[in-house]
């Protein structure tokens, strides 16, 4: 059975309300900022964070690639198989995952970076290869992750600019607002921020991922500390 996510989380003696908000299925076809003002209007208060996921922001920007569009090379055929295992998903252990972030970081960076990885990995290190390949290979989600149709059958590439798309929902929504690539395993990172966001209480605020990452339909999540 899943656990259940806490609606209230307390980080350093300081108490937090998590608002996961239900969405329609967002398609290429939306204004993300639209989106996120619209379905917080009455929900949200000047002092909160709007967290985004970054999955949503990469489909409203186009980014979900169907499989069957994507030609892979003989590059992405040969070193899909040296990706690790992780327990928190697929990533770029396929061989479409993998063309994506050759297509997007360049050949020469991505095999620069396996290399990289290779060598870190007979001295016992990891998470070279991401740290050479850089955030948009990170990111990437590989087709069958995602249990929302139509994209389950898609690669859900990083969102573009995401620090630019936070600015314009915090000028939608007049408040601060953060675009977070989190899972159930205790991953939580921002990849785009507006400047009143402490990025690392955040990431502990949303550790647990009150949005949750199958079937909830919860891309928004208001964050509000309760203050006595």
């Amino acid at each position: 059975m899943a656990k259940e996510k806490r609606p209230i989380i307390e980080i350093n003696k300081r108490r937090f309300l998590r608002l996961p908000i239900k969405t329609h299925i967002i398609t290429p076809e939306d204004d993300i900022a639209v989106v996120v003002n619209e379905y917080t209007a009455q929900k949200r208060q000047p002092d909160d964070i709007i967290v985004v996921s970054e999955s949503v922001v990469a489909i409203s920007q186009g980014r979900a690639i169907p499989e069957e569009q994507i030609k892979v090379g003989l590059l992405a055929r040969i070193l899909w198989r040296f990706v690790r295992k992780v327990p928190y998903g697929i990533g770029l252990r396929s061989p479409t995952s993998m063309q994506c972030a050759i297509n997007e970081c360049g050949a020469l960076r991505i095999l620069l970076a396996a290399l990289v990885g290779g060598v870190g990995k007979l001295l016992g290190r990891r998470g070279d290869f991401y740290r050479i390949a850089g955030k948009q290979a990170a990111t990437i989600d590989a087709a069958h992750t995602s249990p929302i149709e139509p994209y389950s059958k898609c690669v859900i590439l990083g969102p573009k600019d995401p620090q630019r798309v936070a600015q314009r929902i915090k000028e939608l929504t007049h408040c601060e607002s953060a675009i977070m690539d989190i899972n159930d395993i205790g991953g939580s990172w921002v990849l785009g921020a507006t400047p009143g966001v402490d990025k690392h209480l955040l990431q502990d605020i949303m550790r647990d991922n009150p949005m949750g990452q199958k079937t909830e339909q919860t891309p928004i999540c208001i964050v509000r500390e309760i203050k006595e």
